[in-house]
């Protein structure tokens, strides 16, 4: 069964669906039934279903500051593969909200958070297909009581409110920008899914030494491309022996003090001859006998 990727938003997360030998190819639109209404959404990718593994934790995970039941109730079935219902049509894409009813929304949901003295940045709208339900995507440094607001915007627009709180990185691959080594931002091009970046990768690759705005992304979180070389970083630094491990170069005892992974060498402290105080440290090739 091929399994078809699909994103509804710039934001959100990927979502997979059966193909239903239905033709497609990366770009097109389709119409699909979610569990909480009829969605237009846009094919990313396709996969195998034998390749992907269900994770019932990030199935049944849901964000708890949302507006009705519904939506909890679609995160708990997000396990299930629906069929796609039909690839979208000219008069579908043209029943799609326009930019400038987006952006009224937008003005007017900014207007209520400023009224409640909320404190979150809102970052975009997205109306349901079916027209039933609008989804605002905020960023706030915490948890957000904003009942209040879901009425007022209830009451505006006569519809179902979702506030769904995003990240600083799905921010960024939502808005674009260019990135340190002057391209388009990873996340904006090809990135669907934002790993974890952690700082052990940054030491691994021994680039924390340029600090941290040099090693940081747009949104202010370790650069996505720290993840490109990890494994060949990973396999190199096996090939080391560990800091602090007591080594013989050419009949002289020392300690491993220092690694240069891309260079495949040791910082090696020897201590002084002759019981002199002090010490002496030497970058030792791991591959100098190779090359003779």
């Amino acid at each position: 069964m091929t399994i078809v990727q699909i994103q509804f938003t710039p934001w959100d997360k990927v979502y997979n669906f059966d193909a239903n030998n239905i033709e497609l190819v990366k770009g097109d639109f389709v119409i699909v039934k979610t569990e909480v209404g009829t969605e237009i959404g846009q094919v990313i990718g396709f996969v195998d279903k034998k390749d992907i593994e269900p994770n019932k934790e990030k199935a049944e995970e849901t964000i708890d500051k949302t507006s009705s039941e519904a939506d909890k109730e679609e995160a708990k079935n997000d396990r299930e593969i629906k069929p796609i219902i039909r690839k979208a049509g000219r008069s579908d894409l043209e029943k799609r909200v326009d930019e400038k009813e987006k952006n009224e929304a937008l003005k007017f949901c900014k207007e209520m958070i400023t009224k409640h003295e909320l404190l979150m940045k809102l970052v975009d709208a997205h109306f349901s297909f079916d027209g039933s339900r609008i989804t605002f995507a905020f960023i706030a440094d915490g948890r957000i009581d904003f009942r209040e607001l879901v009425k007022d915007l209830t009451r505006h627009f006569n519809k179902t409110i979702r506030l769904h709180q995003i990240g600083i990185r799905d921010e960024a691959k939502f808005m674009g920008d260019y990135g340190h080594c002057g391209r388009d931002l990873c996340c904006k091009r090809f990135l669907n899914d934002l790993a974890s970046i952690t700082s052990d990768m940054a030491e691994r690759q021994q680039v924390v030494h340029r600090g941290s705005e040099r090693i940081s992304g747009i949104c202010g979180r370790l650069m996505c491309c720290l993840a490109y070389e990890e494994e060949g970083y990973e396999a190199l630094c096996k090939r080391l022996p560990a800091i602090g491990a007591k080594v013989n170069v050419d009949g002289q005892h020392g300690i491993v003090v220092g690694h240069h992974v891309l260079k495949q060498s040791v910082d090696v402290e020897f201590p002084s001859e002759n019981g002199e105080e002090g010490s002496t440290i030497v970058e030792v090739d791991l591959n100098r006998n190779k090359s003779k």
